[in-house]
């Protein structure tokens, strides 16, 4: 193993000792009483009323998921942005198609309904 790699191994070797450590200190000290009011289930903490009956429509979940594509998408912004002197123009252009296919897709998006909230 090479030497540069010796303060990453040691750093994951630090923080999970620290991670189980907390764990087990949270397991031994920690409270294990049961009550009904901690069994039961809560959202944001306010008690459920009703129970959920209904489904969830499908359409959350496709908003949801073009949400975290194009938020995951605009990460890569980041580190060209850093890197944008370096590219030069060929960067600039390539950014600029990537941003494009970005656009195209957010309008297919928006012209098939996946953005509609009903």
């Amino acid at each position: 193993m090479s030497v540069t790699y010796l303060p990453i191994l040691l750093l994951f070797l630090i923080v999970g000792a620290m991670a189980g450590g907390i764990l087990y200190l949270a397991r031994v000290i920690g409270p294990r009483n049961m009550t009904p009011a901690k069994a039961m289930p809560f959202e944001s903490g306010i008690p459920n009323i009703s129970p959920h009956d209904r489904p969830v429509p499908v359409r959350f979940y496709i908003i949801a998921m073009v949400f975290i594509i194009f938020d995951i998408e605009v990460i890569f912004l980041y580190p060209w942005a850093i890197l944008f002197r370096k590219l030069g123009l060929f960067g600039f252009m390539e950014m600029m198609v990537f941003l494009a296919i970005l656009g195209l897709g957010l309008v297919y998006a928006w012209k098939k309904g996946a953005l509609e909230w009903d």
